[in-house]
């Protein structure tokens, strides 16, 4: 919190315990790595998924559904990777940090999917079901490299102006393709939410749930400018090299009214088909 370590809190500090750090001013609390994040701990390649398509040892997802009632259910996928490499910009990394969180969420009707969410850096898109690519059943998202930004389509995305995410090489882009076959379904704790008490229950007694209230950050904070790992454009803030690590799923708007999340300046716009 602010460069200084939050003192008396349970050591080691668990799944089962993190939520013990929202007494310190919990959303000023960062999650702060005790590794180099530029000497490559090894810890950053996270856990790849295997031939049966999990991250074997490795939970990397939680699943969050909210019966929101008279046959409304949302459905959050939530994935957790430890490393946001943010990409290029005129020639210099920007929005690089430890942590990153990104979901789905699936919307059913009397228990038929209607619309899907794609969570991408400060917003994202919204498809119908019906439009998107699937196997099976399923939707298919496509993470993008480094950034994890979840796409309906393969290939370039321009998301230099966010929401617009143009199918083309621009200032700022994610690549999608059709890389190792990831089912998180299988390497994930399931858990319903009850927005009334903001509150959530595990499906199985075994899956933590007090890290799900920690209203603190998923990683470092930004490098102060006198870091010398810390780098901006013309001393822009928002090119900065390094960023604040994420929030968690308890800040992604757990009981929306659309689709999409509210955010200032983004209209929800449902897309019915597979483009910008």
């Amino acid at each position: 919190m602010a460069f200084s370590v939050v003192e008396g809190y349970p050591t080691p500090l668990t799944l089962d315990n993190l939520d013990s750090l929202n007494a310190e001013n919990g959303t000023d609390v960062f999650l702060t790595s005790v590794d180099d994040v530029t000497q490559a701990p090894s810890w950053l390649n996270g856990v790849k998924p295997d031939n049966s398509h999990q991250t074997t040892g490795a939970i990397s997802a939680a699943i969050i559904v909210n019966d929101r009632g008279q046959g409304n259910l949302d459905a959050f996928y939530m994935y957790f990777t430890a490393y946001n490499w943010g990409g290029i910009l005129l020639d210099h990394e920007v929005n690089q940090h430890i942590g990153d969180w990104e979901h789905n969420m699936i919307r059913f009707a009397n228990g038929t999917p209607t619309q899907v969410w794609y969570s991408q850096h400060g917003f994202g898109q919204a498809f119908t079901y019906d439009c998107l690519e699937k196997q099976g059943d399923r939707p298919i998202a496509y993470s993008a490299n480094g950034s994890h930004a979840v796409y309906a389509t393969t290939g370039t995305h321009d998301h230099t102006i966010p929401n617009l995410n143009l199918p083309t090489e621009g200032i700022l882009n994610d690549y999608t393709d059709q890389g190792t076959l990831w089912d998180p379904t299988l390497s994930a704790y399931s858990y319903s939410f009850d927005a009334n008490s903001n509150a959530f229950s595990a499906y199985d007694p075994s899956y933590p749930t007090a890290w799900l209230r920690f209203v603190g950050r998923w990683g470092d904070q930004q490098y102060p400018d006198s870091d010398p790992r810390q780098h901006k454009i013309l001393g822009i803030d928002a090119t900065a090299k390094f960023t604040d690590g994420p929030t968690g799923p308890q800040d992604k708007q757990l009981n929306r009214t659309d689709v999409c999340p509210e955010a200032e300046g983004y209209v929800c716009n449902v897309r019915t088909k597979l483009s910008a």
